[in-house]
């Protein structure tokens, strides 16, 4: 505990200072040296650091002690030119790149000496953020670098970040209409050798290694570090050329292992949760479900989360952060990190998973859960309400949702469409998980109905619904994701589901092969209409902002469900602000028979213009109707204004 004490003290003080580059190790360059920076227990025995020629392989060229200095840092300075060169340090636990790394060699195992100025691609300066006046105006799209472009045959370079410079990928995303790319772990991660790039090897990235490099596997070259950064800074530059924004998937909740992690091989135990066992004993606590979790109450822990997200803002211009298994980080942390990104800009658009994958080392009621969202002012949360009402329960594959015909899932999907927020027509009483709203305002909401995780929404329909037709397959997706893209929440989509993506139903494709993983590019021509619906909808949903109010206040008063069948949910939305605007009017019929709705009042002349009906959408108008009553097809949306 003395130890833990010394750090709070020192870090406390050097915030005070206003120390700005304050890190825990760091490597500053000269012509004439280098010093390179670590924090260390202040009673070890030796730390140590080598320098090394190549980034693997091969005997140290200099072994040097490093000294502790009266503010707590462990210092050294390596005289000459090292540019090029690696380093590790070692407080006799294992050599390592330090926890700070901004470079590395192949596979992550020594940090390496480099000019970032040189990885900047021309026109870095300039980059610039592509406008969001408002998180709900946002349309994210998540993606896994190798998924996204490895079965492309006119790929320059599958599964790599350069494949999102090429035409082809910009090209594809701008006819979809996506405004943000929710890319996969892109930091150097521990399950992919990169020394064996010939070899068939996939994983998702979820076990970090080094938290501030990109991954090597998904560059040209591992064995260049200043490759890896050049890359993936041209794809950030050409999405924010294409007006798309870019979202880093970050994974701060775990490390790959404890023993071989840098978190441990530096400040042994420091940055791990612990708890009691039965037994008396002390344990490494798994809220993570990957045998270990980090501790960001921690002052240090929470301060490398705060730099490292900083650093990723600041060196490679991205414009969002989805944090994995959020419900395992404090509320404090999260705070501290969502004020300081407002300092930076405040179209920074934060959100994560509100849970945990099992019990944490504290209490719930300190953690980023879902339900402490009001603690947490402009940072969302996904909500499996709508997800699971939709599709059904994340831990049963063939039990369906709504969209399969189960019961009583009406108020949960209504709950989902309002934003997770207090909405006056909504039964919290029957809402599927949580009995009190948990958003304050709807854009802290995620809206989805799948992900990465668990099945595509495709393979989930064929486990959970026998006797499925191609047909009624294509109307089950579309009408999903019209409920989740007439949200008044933040829409979220899995890449490939435009393209009827499926996983030859496999749960957790983690580790699974391209084969599994990738997408589809026939499929587009195969199956044109779905993605020109999910095209349109994205489209409709730009063009009518009454399914982007983006408060709460404006939700209440101007989203208002209507009376409707059991397997049918229906509502209408008024322009916020203005009398003159139209009306839109939602029915989503899930049920296998044609359904009517009646409607409130109509407008004098009471004609309607449809925008959406069996499966087609045109925002300026498909078709038109009177009278006083709707009536939606089978297993399909209908939208219309007057």
């Amino acid at each position: 505990m003395l130890r833990f004490s010394f750090l709070s003290l020192l870090l406390t003080m050097a915030l005070q200072a206003g120390a700005q580059d304050f890190h825990f190790d760091e490597v500053r360059y000269t012509k004439e040296a280098t010093t390179l920076k670590l924090f260390a227990p202040k009673n070890a025995k030796s730390v140590k650091v080598r320098i090394y020629q190549q980034g693997e392989g091969g005997k140290a060229l200099k072994t040097m002690s490093m000294k502790l200095g009266d503010d707590g840092i462990w210092t050294a300075t390596v005289k000459g030119d090292q540019m090029g060169r690696f380093y590790t340090f070692d407080v006799g636990r294992g050599e390592c790149a330090g926890v700070f790394a901004k470079a590395v060699g192949v596979n992550g195992r020594r940090g390496a000496i480099v000019d970032m100025r040189a990885t900047d691609p021309a026109g870095w300066e300039s980059d610039r953020r592509p406008e969001c006046k408002s998180p709900a105006d946002l349309v994210v799209y998540e993606l896994h670098h190798r998924d996204f472009s490895i079965a492309r045959s006119d790929a320059r370079h599958p599964g790599k970040y350069l494949a999102l410079t090429e035409p082809w990928a910009i090209r594809h995303l701008k006819q979809l209409g996506v405004t943000a790319i929710h890319i996969l772990p892109s930091y150097d991660y521990g399950s992919v050798d990169e020394t064996r790039l010939d070899t068939p090897q996939y994983n998702w990235g979820y076990d970090p290694v080094n938290y501030n490099v990109p991954e090597g596997s998904y560059s040209t070259d591992p064995y260049r570090p200043e490759v890896r950064v050049s890359e993936f800074k041209q794809m950030v530059q050409a999405l924010h050329k294409a007006g798309i924004r870019v979202i880093l998937d970050v994974v701060y909740n775990h490390t790959y292992d404890i023993d071989h992690s840098n978190f441990q091989r530096t400040y042994p135990d420091y940055y791990y949760r612990k708890v009691k066992g039965q037994d008396g004993k002390s344990y490494y606590s798994n809220g993570s479900g990957c045998g270990n979790e980090t501790a960001s109450e921690q002052p240090m822990m929470r301060r490398f989360m705060m730099e490292s997200v900083k650093y990723w803002i600041d060196e490679y211009h991205i414009d969002g952060f989805r944090f994995d298994l959020m419900g395992c980080h404090d509320i404090e942390t999260m705070n501290q990190i969502r004020q300081m990104v407002n300092r930076i800009d405040p179209t920074i658009f934060i959100y994560g998973e509100g849970w945990s994958a099992g019990s944490c080392g504290l209490p719930g009621e300190q953690l980023g859960q879902k339900a402490n969202i009001p603690q947490m002012p402009g940072i969302a949360a996904f909500s499996d309400e709508i997800r699971d009402a939709l599709r059904g329960p994340f831990d049963n594959d063939t039990k369906p949702g709504i969209l399969g015909g189960a019961p009583n899932m009406e108020e949960s999907l209504k709950f989902g469409i309002a934003g997770c927020i207090r909405h006056p027509q909504v039964d919290m009483t029957k809402v599927n998980y949580s009995k009190q709203p948990w958003a304050v305002e709807p854009t802290q909401m995620m809206s989805y109905v799948s992900c990465h995780d668990d099945m595509c929404l495709v393979d989930r329909l064929r486990a959970s619904i026998p006797k499925l037709t191609q047909a009624d397959l294509i109307s089950l997706d579309l009408l999903a994701q019209t409920a989740v893209f007439t949200s008044q929440g933040v829409p979220f989509m899995l890449s490939g589901e435009e393209l009827l993506r499926d996983k030859k139903g496999v749960h957790n494709s983690y580790e699974s092969p391209d084969s599994v993983n990738h997408l589809d590019w026939q499929n587009k021509l195969r199956y044109p209409q779905v993605f020109e619906y999910y095209k349109n909808l994205i489209q409709l949903r730009k063009k009518f902002a009454h399914f982007r109010l983006g408060s709460a206040e404006l939700v209440r008063k101007n989203l208002h469900f209507l009376d409707a069948a059991k397997g049918v949910v229906a509502y209408c939305i008024d322009a916020a602000g203005d009398r003159t605007a139209r009306r839109v009017y939602v029915v989503l019929n899930f049920t296998r028979q044609q359904q009517h709705v009646a409607l409130p009042k109509a407008q004098p002349d009471g004609s309607y213009t449809v925008v959406c009906t069996n499966g087609v959408i045109d925002v300026n108008g498909i078709d038109q109707f009177q009278g006083s009553e709707a009536v939606v097809a089978p297993m399909s949306a209908l939208i219309f204004h007057n």
